[in-house]
Parts: structure tokens; C-alpha cells; sequence
């Protein structure tokens, strides 16, 4: 039977940090991933630039049952670290908002630079495997035989997009040898409404204006954008992780405010302007139709009182909306839930009473925001995990 010191479920983000870490102290390494093509995940993110770390990381930019667990690796593996790799093969690469970093090319050099980084310490890949089983010892069944590990580590990712083959694989294993599973969804999703608004969004698909959206403990400011099944865009991708079903979404559609200036010189220019046209110098303008229609501003600036701009005020900075669901795992860009993180040590990633056996990245319960905070989770559980593994 083939033998090696550690054989990894999983060649995506997490799963190829692990492997470099391990390789570098000496290890002979196995990664073992179902696609053809592995790290495609990496291939598509960032609209194909690859927002591979956020400079700002801290452990408040993760959904976990446990908000303590990340620090370890996290403080461990800082987002510079990272940055070394990618500067040391003359990967450029551009700071956004918040700071979140993109390649200045494509994102498949990412890839190839994790690839390198494997080769380099002497890791081999079987891409195109599947595993079939785990049994006792760590010995895992492939579609290319059986190999022994000393030390197995799960970082197969969790269920979303499916069409690259995501599958709930890690958490299957988990529950064999004993550990517990939370519950997972989609996170970082668009979110999808009844009849009634769709009717209303659909006439507004592809406008994007800049909100403030709050539900539950989560609050963000970004754009949102009207699609043709309902709401999605950055500030609704990163609220979809707080929000459950039967809640509302409270949405500041003038989080810089600017109504009572913009009622004020409407009066002074032409008093007779209709409200929408006036709505029209604050948002697009099927927006601003839908606003005036939606909350029966139909009238002229003239016509409104003091009481009326006060109510138009409050309607359009506490828009309540009330979703239906999620586009679920098909777009959604990460699982939330996943192997629970108090059967896990946080500094190594090691099963506590499973000695050898691992988990890290998406398959396990701790989810990130939007901004590179994801990928910064896989090279620091990756690395914690590849340094004992």
C-alpha cells in the first residue's frame, strides 16, 4: 500500500498552504482533489483577479460559534506573510477598498504559484481522484488505489457552488470519526423575494446604488444591486451571513443623507417639480419612479409639509424588505457552518481526540466577510495545520 507522512482531502486554497507548510519541514505530502483542474475556486474569484487577502484582518471578520477560535492562526499567519509569497514570484498586485488585495493580472497565477510553491517541497498532487472512503489507520480509498497517511488532513471545502464540485464530503468524514457538524447554508449570497417585489425589482434589474444595510448583528455599507430574482451586490452578499429566514433587512437608501438639501433647492429652483423628478437627483431614475410610487409621493415639492419630507426621510433610510430565501450553494460564495470548532484544537487544527486527523478552510465553521477575508482563513488554518501535521 502506498504510504505517505500526509495526505490532504482537498487541492484548493486551504489544502495547498497546508501542503507547502508541511512539505517545507520535511514531510512527504499527498493532496488528493476530485477536479482535473485544481484550484478553480481561486481561478474564479475576484472576477478572475483573485482577492486573495484583506491587509485589515481581525478575528471580528468571521461568523464562528466560537469568535475566539481564529486568533491563533490568524496571529500566527498575517496577511503579509502571504504577500511575501506572492512578491517573492513577481506576482503584482493592487490594494482596494478596505483593504482588500487583488492580482494585477489573472488570477491563475495564484494557482501556479501555489503549484511551485508544492513542487518546490517535493508535495505530489492526484487531481482528477476521488476518494471513495476513509477507514481506520487513515487509510484513504481513491479512484487510483489506497494510500496510509501518518497524519490526514480534510480540506475539501464546503458545499458551495456545486458545479465545480463542491459536496459535503469533509463533513461526512468528520461525523465518522466522531466530531460534530453545525448546521451549514449559503452564505455570501444574493438573497431572492416573493411575487409582489419581484414585479418591482425586476423593472430596476442592473441598477446599483450605494446603501447601508442592517439585519440582526450584521450592518454594512456598500452598493446594492437589483437583479431579476430580487437583491444581491456587496452590502447584500455580506448581510446574507446574518440574515435567517422570516426576517427583514432595514436599508439606508441615503446613508449620506442629503434629502433635506436636495428638497431644499428643488423649492428654490421650481417649487412645482414633481417629487420623483426631485427623487431623480438622488438615485437613478427607475429607482426614483419606484420610490415615489412605492411610498405615494406623487405630488409636487410644494405640496410637501415639514411632517411629509420627515416621513419620506424615514421611509427611504429604514426601507424594510423582507427576503423569501437565497440563491442558495449555486452562487453562494461560501458555506456557513460546517465542523464544529470545539472539536478542533485552534492553533493546530487538529481534532481533539482524533490525534492525525485535521480540518481546515470552509469545511470548517468559521466564515469570513467579503474582502479577501476567506482566502486569509485558508493560508492561516492551511499553514497552522501543515506546520504539526
Amino acid at each position: 500500500m502506498d504510504k505517505r507522512d500526509v495526505v490532504i482531502i482537498g487541492a484548493g486554497a486551504a489544502g495547498m498552504m497546508c501542503g507547502i507548510v508541511a512539505a517545507k519541514r520535511g514531510r512527504s505530502v499527498l493532496l488528493v482533489d476530485h477536479a482535473h483542474k485544481i484550484g478553480e475556486k481561486i481561478r474564479i474569484s475576484g472576477g478572475g483577479r483573485c482577492n486573495f487577502t484583506n491587509l485589515g484582518t481581525q478575528a471580528a471578520h468571521f461568523l464562528c460559534s466560537n469568535r475566539h477560535f481564529v486568533k491563533s492562526a490568524l496571529g500566527r499567519y498575517p496577511p503579509q506573510d502571504f504577500v511575501d509569497m506572492v512578491e517573492s514570484h513577481g506576482i503584482g498586485w493592487v490594494e482596494k477598498a478596505q483593504g482588500q488585495l487583488f492580482c494585477d493580472g489573472k488570477a491563475s497565477l495564484i494557482v501556479d504559484m501555489l503549484k511551485a510553491e508544492l513542487a518546490a517541497g517535493g508535495a505530489e498532487i492526484w487531481s482528477g481522484t476521488s476518494v471513495d472512503a476513509v477507514e481506520e489507520g487513515f487509510v484513504v480509498q481513491t479512484s487510483r488505489g489506497a494510500v496510509q497517511a501518518d497524519s490526514l488532513v480534510v480540506a475539501s471545502g464546503g458545499k458551495s457552488i456545486p458545479k465545480i464540485g463542491a459536496s459535503g464530503l469533509g463533513y461526512d468524514i468528520a461525523r465518522q470519526f466522531g466530531l460534530s457538524v453545525l448546521d451549514t447554508r449559503a452564505g455570501l449570497v444574493p438573497l431572492t423575494f416573493g411575487a409582489q417585489d419581484l414585479v418591482d425589482f425586476r423593472e430596476m434589474a442592473g441598477v446599483a446604488v450605494p446603501v447601508s444595510v442592517r439585519c440582526g448583528a450584521g450592518r454594512f455599507a456598500d452598493d446594492l444591486l437589483f437583479t431579476h430574482r430580487g437583491l444581491s451586490g456587496p452590502a447584500i452578499l455580506q448581510i446574507s451571513s446574518f440574515w435567517r429566514e422570516g426576517m427583514a433587512l432595514e436599508i439606508d437608501l441615503l446613508p449620506a443623507g442629503g434629502l433635506s438639501s436636495a428638497v431644499a433647492a428643488a423649492r428654490a429652483k421650481a417649487g412645482g417639480q414633481a417629487v420623483q423628478t426631485m427623487l431623480a437627483r438622488l438615485f437613478p431614475k427607475k429607482l426614483a419612479r419606484f420610490l415615489a410610487g412605492r411610498f405615494g409621493f406623487s405630488g409636487t415639492i410644494s405640496d410637501l409639509s415639514k411632517a411629509d419630507i420627515a416621513a419620506l426621510e424615514t421611509l427611504l433610510r429604514h426601507w424594510q424588505v423582507q427576503p423569501t430565501g437565497t440563491e442558495g450553494y449555486r452562487t453562494a460564495e461560501v458555506t456557513l457552518g460546517g465542523v464544529d470548532t470545539n472539536a478542533l484544537d485552534a492553533k493546530t487544527m487538529q481534532a481533539r481526540n482524533v490525534p492525525g486527523l485535521f480540518f481546515i478552510g470552509e469545511v470548517v465553521d468559521v466564515t469570513g466577510w467579503l474582502g479577501g477575508y476567506n482566502f486569509q482563513w485558508a493560508w492561516a488554518s492551511g499553514a497552522a495545520a501543515g506546520q504539526v501535521a
